[in-house]
């Protein structure tokens, strides 16, 4: 049989380029193909925040925190909550990871060139108990340059191979079917979509111009989630967190569509826990869209006030920043789609960080002077401010009466009773008076400061939401976003792409989000914040290594 490849890889985000490199590093002839033009190689990852789930580390070591392999590995297991048959291959997946992000990852990033921010980030800080999901400790490192920067040494790497004719691109080439000769995944066929100029992450064209074959002795599928496809996610929605949103904004582009999964599965590939996904209950409406319905989450410190449609405050430990999925299955609960933070212009600047490469341009460009401003600078990053500014779910007012009146007119219903959040406002702010306090908020806030990253750049001071002198005061409307699929392709430990009965089907691997990061799920049913982008870097490396070795 003639073949254009050794090996087909379909999608051209960060899991795909990882998979290419190790293939054309190994002498092999790759074809890469993706659906969007060529200004979005990279995909998802460049729009990210750049953060990867590292375990003891030097810039953890320099800031006091102490970690361990045993302690990631036992957070990793409790947040996961592993409690199913299939759950065989993610729970051995998430083992490899966490002994990766322990031992060479760091290593194998920094001889690329990849650097990180000093101050390590404390995501998903859990609250429920020591055997409760969350992480024990600051894990989440900062890539110096964001997502861009994870992207970049790979990208180069691909392009160094394309020089040397080792790996051809094939942009606007949109998969329909993975062909099977005689059980074996031999090749792609699909539609050539015609040429496209838009901007990286922009909705492009789907209309087809021409067909392709192709053929490889293997292929690996890299293509992605479905968080771009609201009926998809719908579909697959789990009735343990409620009904899904009538009204939901999407983190990822248009093109993130899912539909490879159901391609795959054409072919006899397993698909596993795909109700199992990971979306925020802290997503904007984007002031600036990009893509269609275009949303941004906030990354927040613990000290906003966090309230549901009708103003109740959210129990604990449901603060912001502890626990993402256990506070969006709670706020499904009450049968509105959106929440609400209440704080002041002093938490706003100190505590308000917005995901994405294109939302910190500090980082994103490597900026020291703009960075210390998070430290030392008398507002909020531009891009906050610009929210702020221009953002419709933004409310800002100097009296609370005022503000609530601003809620209430935001929404359809005015569901706010003025009375009872001042009441609430008031009990809380007279938390702030000594030391001591029964708020487990306050608590959690001052606790945060004994960590001198949490002091410098991301927990204001606990002051008096009604203090004139730290305002004015903020309302944020909080809609749900959107973000990764956790589920998807079982895969062994080599990346091969399992079929019903547990077999490897015979030429087909898969890394990245479309393997649930790896197994088919490898997070479980929440994630530690950080294990995304290392996911795919991890799935996409296996892989590749393992096609390379069985392919001729």
């Amino acid at each position: 049989m003639h073949t254009e490849a050794d090996v087909i890889i379909i999608g051209a985000g960060l899991a795909g380029l990882v998979a290419a490199t190790e293939l054309a590093e190994a002498g092999k002839r790759v074809v890469l193909l993706d659906q969007e033009p060529e200004q979005s190689l990279g995909g998802q990852a460049f729009w990210s925040l750049g953060g990867l789930f590292l375990v003891d580390t030097p810039e953890q070591r320099r800031l006091g925190i102490r970690d361990s392999y045993e302690l990631a590995l036992q957070d990793w297991l409790s947040t996961a909550a592993f409690d199913r048959l299939e759950d065989a291959w993610p729970r051995r997946w998430a083992e490899a990871y966490v002994a990766f992000a322990a031992g060479e990852k760091r290593t194998w990033l920094h001889q690329m060139g990849v650097r990180f921010f000093p101050v390590v980030g404390w995501a998903e800080r859990g609250g429920y108990g020591a055997l409760g999901p969350g992480n024990s400790v600051p894990r989440f490192h900062l890539t110096w340059g964001t997502g861009p920067a994870v992207m970049a040494p790979f990208a180069r790497r691909v392009r160094e191979a394309v020089q040397r004719g080792r790996i051809t691109l094939k942009f606007r080439h949109c998969v329909t079917e993975l062909t099977v000769t005689n059980g074996v995944v031999d090749g792609a066929q699909g539609e050539i979509l015609e040429p496209s100029a838009v901007p990286r992450g922009a909705k492009s064209s789907r209309r087809a111009v021409g067909d392709f074959t192709l053929r490889a002795q293997a292929v690996i599928v890299t293509a992605g989630g479905m968080g771009g496809n609201h009926a998809l996610v719908r579909q697959h929605w789990p009735a343990r967190m409620g009904t899904p949103p009538q009204h939901m904004l999407s983190g990822v582009p248009d093109h993130v569509d899912g539909l490879m999964l159901g391609i795959s599965a054409a072919a006899g590939g397993h698909l596993i826990n795909q109700d199992r996904m990971w979306h925020y209950p802290e997503g904007l409406e984007n002031w600036n869209s990009i893509w269609p319905q275009h949303g941004i989450r906030v990354l927040p410190g613990p000290s906003s006030l966090w309230l549901d449609a009708c103003g109740n405050r959210l129990p604990g430990p449901l603060y912001p920043g502890f626990d993402s999925l256990g506070t969006l299955q709670h706020l499904r609960q009450t049968g509105y789609d959106y929440s609400w933070f209440v704080l002041t212009q002093k938490i706003i600047r100190h505590e308000f960080a917005l995901s994405g490469s294109e939302q910190n341009p500090d980082w994103t460009n490597k900026s020291w002077r703009q960075s210390l401003g998070r430290a030392f600078g008398k507002g909020a990053p531009a891009p906050v401010e610009a929210f702020k500014q221009h953002g419709t779910d933004f409310i800002v007012r100097n009296t609370l009466a005022e503000l609530v009146q601003g809620m209430n007119a935001l929404t359809a219903q005015p569901l706010l009773d003025p009375v009872a959040l001042a009441r609430e406002v008031r009990a809380r702010d007279q938390q702030i008076d000594n030391p001591f306090s029964k708020d487990g908020q306050i608590t959690a806030i001052r606790g945060a400061r004994r960590y001198l990253g949490d002091k410098l750049i991301r927990t204001a001071k606990p002051h008096k939401l009604l203090d004139p002198t730290q305002g004015p005061l903020i309302a944020v409307r909080m809609h749900v976003l959107t973000r990764k699929t956790l589920g998807g392709l079982e895969t062994d430990l080599s990346g091969r792409v399992l079929g019903p009965e547990g077999q490897p089907v015979p030429g087909l691997y898969a890394a990245g989000e479309v393997a649930g990061f790896g197994g088919g799920g490898m997070h479980g049913y929440r994630a530690l914040e950080g294990t995304f982008l290392g996911g795919c870097l991890f799935s996409g490396r296996v892989a590749g290594r393992a096609a390379a070795q069985e392919t001729l």
